[in-house]
C-alpha cells in the first residue's frame, strides 16, 4: 500500500497549505477515486478515519483525505488546532475552494496518471463536510458519485439569530469550547457574512435538487447532532438518491478521538461497507 501523508496541495485561492494524504495500491491499474471531507472541528486523521481509508484501499480504491486549509491545523500539527486565527477566518466558500483545488491536484498530478480513473470520482463528506461535497458535486462535472455520512441539510439553520446574532456582529467574534483540547475556538463574524453573501450557492437544498449522479445518504438513527430528519430532507429533495439509516448509530459513527483500537467501530464498519458497495457497483 502506497501511503503519502501530509503532502501539501497549494491553493489557487489563498496562501494557506492544504495538508493532504493519498492512499492506494501502486500497481499501474486505474482505480476509482474517493475524496473525503471532514466535518466541523474535524481533520483528516480524526477518530478511525485512517482505519477506514485503508479498507477502501484494500478494495482497489484510490483514497484521498485532507484538512481544509483553515480548519486550525498546521503541517507540523494537523491533529490539534494551533492556528486559531485560521479557524476564525474559515468559511464555506474557502472549503469549497479547497475541495476544488484538491480535485484538480489529484486529477492532473502526473504521479497518479496510471493509478486513477478520472472518470470515476466519488466525494464523501461527514457532517458539515457532507454539505460541502453535495454543493461541489452539483457544480463539478468531474464528480460521478456522491456519499454523505451524517451530512447536514441546511447551513443557515446553524447560525444564531436575534440578540445572539446582533451580539456576534457587534463583537465581531464569538467562541465555542473544544471539549477535547479545551480551547476557546473563535468564529469571526465574516463567517456569517460570507454565508449571506453566497446564500443561494450555499443553500444545500438547491444543490441536492440539481444532483443527477448516483447519490447515497447514510445517517444514524441516534444522531443527536445532525438529526435524522435532515437525511430525510436530503432524500426528499433528490428522490432518486439512496437513503440508509443505521440502527443505534450516533453522529461520529461510533468513533471517538483518539481511537486507540486496531479495528473500526461496529457502525463505521457498516458505513464503509455500504459506501464501498455503492462505489463499486456499475
Amino acid at each position: 500500500m502506497q501511503i503519502n501523508k501530509n503532502r501539501i496541495v497549494k491553493s489557487t485561492h489563498h496562501t494557506k497549505p492544504i495538508v493532504t494524504d493519498t492512499l492506494y495500491i501502486k500497481d499501474n491499474k486505474k482505480k476509482p477515486v474517493v475524496i473525503f471531507c471532514h466535518g466541523y472541528k474535524g481533520y483528516k486523521d480524526w477518530g478511525a478515519w485512517n482505519l477506514a481509508s485503508k479498507v477502501f484501499v484494500k478494495k482497489s480504491i484510490f483514497f484521498v483525505k485532507f484538512n481544509f486549509s483553515h480548519n486550525g491545523g498546521t503541517l507540523e500539527n494537523p491533529i490539534d488546532f494551533p492556528d486559531l486565527e485560521a479557524f476564525g477566518n474559515n468559511n464555506f466558500i474557502k472549503e469549497l475552494n479547497d475541495l476544488e483545488d484538491v480535485i484538480n491536484w489529484v486529477t492532473t498530478n502526473p504521479d497518479f496518471k496510471n493509478e486513477i480513473d478520472i472518470n470515476n470520482i466519488t466525494l464523501i463528506g461527514h457532517s458539515r463536510g457532507g454539505g460541502i461535497v453535495t454543493i461541489k458535486a452539483s457544480e463539478n462535472k468531474k464528480i460521478k458519485k456522491l456519499i454523505t455520512w451524517a451530512g447536514v441539510s441546511d447551513y443557515g439553520m446553524r447560525f444564531p439569530d436575534g440578540e445572539k446574532l446582533e451580539g456576534w456582529k457587534k463583537q465581531g467574534v464569538s467562541y465555542i469550547l473544544n471539549s477535547r483540547t479545551l480551547q476557546q475556538m473563535p468564529h469571526l463574524y465574516q463567517f456569517y457574512q460570507n454565508f449571506k453573501d453566497n446564500e443561494e450557492l450555499l443553500t444545500i437544498k438547491n444543490a441536492v435538487s440539481k444532483i443527477k449522479i448516483p447519490h447515497l445518504i447514510i445517517h444514524g438513527e441516534n444522531d443527536e447532532v445532525v438529526l435524522p430528519i435532515e437525511a430525510k430532507n436530503l432524500h426528499s429533495w433528490n428522490p432518486k438518491s439512496e437513503l440508509i439509516f443505521i440502527d443505534k448509530m450516533n453522529h461520529p459513527l461510533g468513533c471517538t478521538q483518539p481511537w486507540g483500537k486496531l479495528i473500526m467501530p461496529f457502525h463505521l464498519k457498516k458505513v464503509v461497507k455500504h459506501s464501498i458497495e455503492f462505489i463499486l457497483q456499475k
